[in-house]
């Protein structure tokens, strides 16, 4: 397998312009400011299914050493990357083995960096093409490949660091690539139009700005984020996103086109701007939550939390509203990173305990599957 060719960046002149709406800023937990702390988001709305049943929980595959990235190509088994090794591993659907099937060999697994989201194309039946979010030595970046051959940049020019460095990536129900930054280390950026640091990006599959993107001829839908990890969207097109704060408030936001959330200006609710930031619909102590990702199942957001270690339960109210969460499994499992909604319907989540944060377990990081009720 060939290295990474050299890449160009795609990255756009981000005007002004942009048009604003409203929230708090979160990020995901840097060591020096907690050092105990610590998709994925369903691509197309579909029919609501069952509710997981939390009491018949199955382990799917164990001995693996942070999972991040989880996606269900069609009609084939799941594809899990592991943030430090670079390997994209093949899972039974119903449990076994994993296999690797792909190495991304130019990963660069420093701090909180390395192999993160993953997405299959919306033509996966007829083009094949994964894609990726990871950490190289000169930044973070989206690249996209097939399981038997080379790989091909997408977008890059997104500042890494040690810690915030975003990473979830995923289609939405209209057939975009929405890409999750965060400010590496410098809370400027995420206010900074001309930066893709502390953003939601929406490319096409080539990685081009899309022509109705908030500001013509840039990737940002939407900006003030410290460290985004999951987004989701309902059944009605919603997108929703978690965000890690600094020492305040963690959060879920509705993300809507060109819409600010705040950070570094505001973090948790307090929009001190008159209507210039949106307030999150949902915020966590970050010793409650560390929230990762989130997925829909039925009428229900579910969000994966590491330091908090549960997995957080949050109403859908059909307005595009969230209600009270409910913490799940609690301390059961250890960091929570992933949660997916898989095409039976049932729930799957992956743990995190070999991240450096957490306490690592007999058996290695797993994956548990909960089976729809």
């Amino acid at each position: 397998m060939s290295s990474l060719p050299h890449t160009t960046v795609r990255r756009r002149t981000f005007l002004t312009g942009v048009a604003l709406t409203a929230a708090a800023g979160c990020g995901e937990e840097a060591p020096e400011e907690d050092p105990s702390p610590s998709e994925t988001a369903s691509a197309t709305p579909t029919e609501a299914p069952a509710a997981p049943d939390f009491s018949a929980a199955e382990t799917v595959a164990t001995g693996l050493a942070v999972p991040w990235g989880l996606v269900f190509p069609p009609d084939e088994d799941a594809l899990v990357g592991e943030r430090d090794s670079g390997r994209v591993l093949r899972v039974p659907l119903g449990g076994g083995e994993p296999e690797e099937v792909y190495r991304i060999e130019d990963i660069d697994p420093d701090g909180e960096g390395g192999l993160l989201g993953l997405a299959v194309s919306p033509s996966y039946a007829e083009d094949g093409y994964v894609y990726a979010y990871f950490t190289a030595g000169d930044g973070n970046r989206v690249v996209r490949f097939r399981l038997d051959g080379e790989i091909e940049p997408v977008f890059d020019g997104i500042a890494a660091a040690d810690h915030h460095d975003g990473g979830r990536i995923a289609f939405g129900p209209d057939g975009l690539l929405y890409a999750a930054t965060g400010d590496a280390g410098e809370p400027d950026r995420a206010q900074d139009p001309e930066s893709p640091n502390g953003k939601i990006l929406r490319l096409t599959p080539e990685g081009d700005p899309t022509p109705d993107n908030p500001t013509p001829d840039s990737p940002v839908y939407s900006l003030g984020h410290r460290n985004v990890e999951g987004f989701a969207w309902d059944g009605e097109g919603r997108l929703f996103a978690s965000e890690f704060g600094s020492d305040q408030a963690d959060e879920v936001n509705r993300i809507e086109p060109g819409g600010n959330y705040g950070w570094p200006e505001v973090e948790g609710e307090g929009d001190i701007g008159g209507g210039e930031y949106t307030n999150p619909l949902v915020t966590w102590s970050p010793s409650e939550a560390s929230p990762a990702g989130v997925a829909v199942a039925g009428d229900t957001l579910y969000v994966a939390a590491l330091r908090g270690e549960r997995l957080w339960a949050v109403p859908l109210t059909g307005d595009g509203g969230l209600g009270e969460p409910e913490a799940l499994l609690e301390g059961e499992y250890g960091r929570l990173r992933t949660v997916a909604t898989a095409p039976d319907g049932s729930l799957w989540l992956t743990t995190s305990n070999e991240d450096g944060y957490g306490d690592p377990r007999e058996g290695g990081d797993r994956i548990i599957r909960f089976p729809a009720g």
